[in-house]
């Protein structure tokens, strides 16, 4: 059973508390915030998403979307960050479910989450072999294949993750600061040029509501923010979790916010109110590079373009150290291979869980190239629309789990426990989740391009929970003893210490 603290915190089954974890490195607010927030790819976002979204919802509001989505995910991290603090385990989405709602629950979502956060690792991947094939037959007049640069990435990607999380920390600093400066300057470019027809706060106000379609724009501003989620898989290795996870999920929610409202503002002034859409339309691929050229010069063109494959590949990379880390947690927990938890004495990483998740990785794409799949077409949009269902179906399940984890808790502070932090914002969070939930969809062909397809990746999404389900009631039924180990924290809280048990710890009794 996991350990309940005299504090009231639940601590994973036999995980170290603070500096005497294997796995702490002291990571601060920022080092985290760069790794979830590289994992938005913020210049692939814009440069490619963007466009995207104009086209398909026919509204020049996103950047009043991305505001909007921005209040939403701000409440969603009101009960998120409460919840890191109560359950002290770095399973994340699967470890706040099952504290709230119970290990079924927990371990389905653990599944969903894996086969989430693996599909976009292999999905945006394959997205850098074509970017990076594309620049070096356009710079160097080479002919290569996509896949040659996605395994070359993912050898990389391998490297990184099987060492120290400080090296992947630095890798992803260097390139979020490198793209976020490229956007700024462009953006500062289309300022300092007045934009298209001037500058107009129109972009922004409600009234702009009531052009095209304002769901398919909601829907579009939200998939920029996955990857902020994440930052609670790194509480083991955080210098102080308590603190420095819920400080690190507010700051890539505020960085991320302000910072696309400010730039996609920026791309409807550079092209113009009335005329973004059809541009978008016309020309998505290459709207954002064409501001660039002309707002700033035709190098930013030339470099923009070569760190679209940075950008790519410090996300694949985030969602690779997401990915270890989940498997991690579930193996101490003892729903996966002890393997898997095994820390490596020199780099302090999980580094049996990080080769195995490159295997996977390339495996996977082995598969997506001996059927013959489109890079981009297939393997990209079928890939990102199964994993963006798949969390915002976790983050709406999660708000679930916090309302019911403060209701089945019993302790004498009741009467001071903030209704605003575990009943109303999750509620609303819940609410507003289950909209975008419902517009992923009923969009969902849109996502993934055709409606077979969607099928298809919709079915894979379901059949990921189901086994995860499935798992935990084989568990029940044959092993009950890790059944009881997958629990993140009991379903009820008392004055100190369970009740008829003594509470013990990593250690042993306490």
């Amino acid at each position: 059973m996991a350990d309940l603290s005299e504090t009231g915190h639940f601590e994973a089954p036999g995980r170290e508390a603070g500096p005497g974890n294997p796995l702490h490195r002291g990571l601060g607010v920022s080092q985290i915030v760069f790794m979830v927030v590289a994992a938005a790819a913020p210049l692939g976002l814009v440069a490619d998403g963007v466009p995207i979204a104009f086209a398909v919802s026919g509204s020049p509001g996103m950047p009043l979307f991305f505001a909007l989505t921005t209040v939403m995910l701000l409440i969603f991290a009101v009960g998120f960050t409460l919840m890191a603090g109560r359950v002290r385990n770095a399973g994340a989405f699967y470890a706040y479910i099952q504290a709230g709602l119970g290990r079924i629950p927990g371990l389905s979502a653990a599944t969903l989450a894996l086969f989430s956060y693996t599909l976009i690792l292999v999905g945006v991947n394959a997205y850098v072999g074509v970017a990076t094939s594309n620049v070096v037959e356009r710079y160097a007049g080479i002919g290569s294949s996509w896949w040659l640069w996605a395994f070359v990435s993912l050898g990389i990607i391998a490297f990184l993750g099987y060492r120290d999380i400080e090296l992947s920390a630095k890798v992803l600093g260097v390139v979020l600061v490198l793209e976020s400066l490229l956007l700024l300057v462009m953006d500062l470019g289309i300022v300092g040029h007045g934009g298209a027809h001037g500058l107009t706060a129109k972009p922004l106000l409600s009234s702009i509501l009531g052009n095209g379609s304002p769901g398919l724009g909601m829907m579009f501003a939200f998939f920029g923010f996955i990857g902020f989620e994440a930052t609670a898989v790194f509480r083991d290795e955080a210098k102080d979790p308590d603190v420095t996870v819920p400080r690190a999920t507010y700051v890539a929610i505020l960085v991320v916010g302000i910072f696309y409202s400010f730039t996609v503002w920026a791309v409807v002034a550079g092209v113009g109110v009335d005329s973004v859409t059809g541009a978008a339309k016309a020309d998505p691929e290459g709207l954002v590079l064409a501001l660039a050229r002309s707002y700033v010069g035709p190098v930013w063109f030339d470099v923009m373009q070569t760190l679209l494959i940075t950008s790519q590949f410090a996300c694949a990379l985030a969602f690779h150290n997401v990915v270890t880390r989940y498997q991690f947690a579930l193996s101490r927990a003892g729903a996966l291979p002890a393997r898997l938890s095994v820390v490596h004495p020199r780099h302090r990483a999980p580094s049996a869980s990080s080769g195995v998740v490159s295997a996977v990785a390339g495996v996977t794409t082995l598969v997506v190239v001996a059927l013959g799949l489109d890079p981009i077409a297939n393997v990209y949009a079928w890939f990102s629309g199964a994993a963006t269902l798949g969390i915002v179906l976790l983050m709406a399940a999660t708000s679930l789990a916090v309302i019911g984890f403060f209701l089945r808790q019993i302790d004498e502070q009741d009467g001071q426990r903030s209704v605003w932090r575990t009943v109303v914002a999750p509620a609303l969070a819940f609410l507003g989740l289950t909209c975008v939930v419902y517009l992923v969809v009923a969009n969902f062909p849109l996502l993934v391009g055709t409606t077979e397809g969607a099928w298809v990746i919709g079915g894979f999404v379901a059949l990921s929970a189901v086994a995860g389900l499935v798992q935990a009631l084989v568990l029940r039924a044959c092993r009950p003893a890790v059944y009881e180990r997958l629990d993140a924290g009991s379903s009820r809280r008392v004055r100190g210490r369970h009740e008829g048990a003594e509470a013990t710890g990593p250690t042993g009794p306490r």
